[in-house]
């Protein structure tokens, strides 16, 4: 029944309708008028549109500024060390060559009898880098330089002279094998 009735309106008033776009300006003259009837103040929606963009911008701005301090490459502690002390660099280079030759030489040696002897110096050596690498970091972080350097090169001559003697003693095993041996009849 009341589909009956709308249908009957809009046939009645065909024709009638009012179709023409208003003109521009018409809703801000509208939202003026408004306002006035209920004694407030409109204020331009010309000055909101840039402060929208220009808070975007920004917030943008940030999060790129944020992201790459984030996820910059950083220099490692060993280019931080060459950049501070050239020195340390070249030194590091004949003394990290001596006792990667040294080490070789070690690991060769390897036998039954020279086992623990050996795996106890790779472990010795291994907490001497570690040690030197925290001295890296303590020259980086602006401890006394001229301290450190010397410390530093010290743990590379206590390497050394580890090895050397590591390496003085397996001999002195073998020596003392091939003895043995020579000393053994059936």
């Amino acid at each position: 029944m009341k589909k009956d009735s709308l249908e009957n309106l809009f046939d009645r008033l065909q024709g009638e309708f009012d179709v023409e776009e208003p003109q521009m300006g018409h809703q801000q003259r509208f939202l003026d008028k408004l306002n006035q009837s209920q004694g407030t103040i409109a204020l331009p929606n010309k000055g909101r549109n840039w402060w929208k963009s220009l808070s975007i911008a920004a917030s943008v701005a940030l999060v790129a500024v944020l992201g790459y301090q984030v996820l910059a490459p950083r220099p490692s502690i060993e280019q931080q060390v060459v950049e501070m002390a050239p020195e340390i660099s070249e030194s590091q280079f004949y003394f990290a060559n001596l006792i990667e030759q040294q080490v070789k030489l070690l690991e060769d040696e390897k036998s039954p009898e020279t086992a623990k002897l050996v795996d106890d110096t790779l472990a010795q050596l291994h907490r001497l880098e570690n040690d030197y690498k925290g001295m890296e970091e303590d020259l980086v972080n602006g401890g006394d330089s001229k301290m450190i350097m010397s410390a530093m090169i010290t743990n590379f001559q206590t390497r050394i002279e580890l090895l050397k003697e590591v390496l003085s003693q397996i001999e002195n095993i073998k020596n003392l094998k091939s003895q043995n041996d020579e000393s053994f009849t059936i």
